[in-house]
C-alpha cells in the first residue's frame, strides 16, 4: 500500500497523482509533490500512477505572515 504524507493510503494504489490530489481535496496550484524522494514535475501528475510500494509527500503552500 502506498504511503502518502507518512500514512498508508490503500485507496491511492492505481490512481494517478492528479486523481489522488483531486480526491483528497488539494488545490493543485498550491502544492508540490515529492514522489519516491524526487520532486515530481507538475506536467507528470496525470501520467504518474501510484503503486503500492510508492512514497508520496504532498506539501501545500499557505499564505500568511
Amino acid at each position: 500500500m502506498a504511503k502518502i504524507n507518512g500514512k498508508t493510503v490503500p485507496e491511492a494504489d492505481g490512481m494517478s497523482v492528479s486523481g489522488y490530489i483531486a480526491s483528497a481535496g488539494y488545490v493543485s496550484g498550491r502544492i508540490a509533490v515529492e514522489y519516491n524522494e524526487a520532486i515530481l514535475p507538475r506536467e507528470d501528475y496525470d501520467k504518474t500512477i501510484i503503486a503500492s510500494s510508492d512514497n508520496v509527500e504532498i506539501v501545500e503552500f499557505m499564505g500568511g505572515g
